[in-house]
This record gives structure tokens, sequence and C-alpha cells, in this order.
């Protein structure tokens, strides 16, 4: 175990490095490039204005390149977010769920849901954990398992609250991963939950599915800010 771990701290600190880099191009594209095309919209608007009257097709033909325009701002600014490493941080890890499970279903063949509770009280300083988890838990699955289905699910729990992803695969030894040094994305999970002293319980045995568990506490302390969650959801996601 120990060289797993060692090997997930030096993986996490190159990852650190990546996404800074990653963070950088984020707000490349929504501070320079979202308002570069946005500028050109309002350019349109002033070319129209200055020209309907003597040319009375352009108000037609600005309004086809500024609908080109929106589509392309809307997906640099989609770009811009999915690219974020603190993505939990700035939009709460309900919607950063929603978006991760979104994306995945576009080439997973099966079937993801999501399920988030409503009014829990999620510490903000735990949300980028949280979501790295679950990113991490949700990959190894759609990578490994060979599932058709995966559940991703955050409620309240004994303790606290429970993120829950469970998938319905071929399963696998956890000691025989362990002892042959594999197992890398578990270690990673199990390095994330350390350094915020969280609960983390992966359960899975061959040809009966894998679970993975995560326990944060649930609190309001002054001060301290929680994110809320927006209300009871189900969120699904095929393969188009």
């Amino acid at each position: 175990m120990a060289p797993n771990s060692s090997l997930a701290r030096i993986l996490v600190s190159v990852l650190n490095s990546r996404e800074a880099e990653w963070e950088k191009l984020s707000r490349v594209l929504h501070d320079e490039v979202g308002q570069v095309l946005s500028a050109v919209g309002l350019q349109l608007d002033v070319l129209r204005l200055d020209f309907e009257n003597r040319v009375p097709e352009i108000a037609s033909r600005t309004a086809e390149i500024q609908a080109i325009l929106e589509e392309a701002i809307t997906r640099v600014r989609d770009l811009s977010l999915d690219l974020s490493p603190g993505i939990a941080e700035r939009i709460g890890l309900q919607a950063s769920l929603e978006r991760l499970v979104t994306r995945h279903g576009r080439s997973f063949p099966g079937t993801i849901c999501v399920r988030y509770e409503e009014n829990l009280q999620i510490p903000a300083e735990l949300t980028g954990t949280l979501y790295k988890i679950a990113e991490q838990a949700l990959e190894n699955a759609i990578m490994h398992a060979r599932c058709t289905s995966i559940n991703v699910s955050v409620r309240s729990a004994p303790g606290g609250i429970l993120l829950e992803v469970v998938d319905n695969g071929v399963g696998f030894s956890l000691s025989e991963t362990r002892a042959q040094g594999l197992g890398l994305g578990l270690a990673l999970m199990e390095y994330y939950s350390s350094l915020r002293g969280l609960q983390l319980e992966i359960s899975s045995t061959n040809g009966t599915g894998t679970s993975v568990q995560v326990v944060c506490p649930q609190r309001t302390r002054r001060g301290k800010r929680v994110e809320m969650g927006r209300g009871k959801l189900q969120l699904k996601a095929t393969a188009e």
C-alpha cells in the first residue's frame, strides 16, 4: 500500500502542475476569447444600425451571424468551465456532478444516474475533494468495470453526508489489486480522502460490481460557508 500511496502523492503533484496550466487556459477562454466574440457581436449590432436603412436585408444576415456567435460563445464558456480544476468550487458540487455525468454520458454505452438530496449542507472547502473522488470513481467504472449502469448519489447518512458511486460491473479483488501494486485510481481516492480526513470505503468482489463511498461532515459553524443543494434531482445520461 505504501508504494501506491507514494505514487499517488507524486501523481497528485504532477496533476496540480497540469491543473495550474488548465486554469490559465480556462481563464484565457473565458476572459479573452469569450470577450472578443462578444465584442464582435456588439459590432454587428452597430453595423446593422448603420446600414439597415440602405441595405434592408442586412438585419437578417447579421442575425444569422450573431446566432452562430452566440453558439460559439456558449461552447467557449462550457469548455472554459470544464477545463477549470476548481469547477466544484466555482459552481457547486451538485452542478459540477451534473456536468460530469452529462459529459461522460455522451460516450458511455450504458446509463449514468446522479441523485442529489435537497438541503444538504456541505462545507465549501470539501466540495473540490468530493468532486475529485467522484470523478475518479466514475472514470474507473467506465474504463475498467465493463458495466452498463453507474449510479452517483449524494445524500445524508449517519455521521454526515454520503457520496456514493456504484456500478454493476465485473468487480475486482481489492486485496489482489493492492498486492500486485495496481489500482492507482484507488490510491488517488484514498489519498484525496486522507488529505481532508474523510471516511472512504471501497467495496468490490469479482462479479458483483463496485461501490465507492465517502462520508464527510455536515456542519454549519458560524462563519463557515456551506453549499446548499438546490433540491431533489435525478439526472440520467446515456450515449446518443
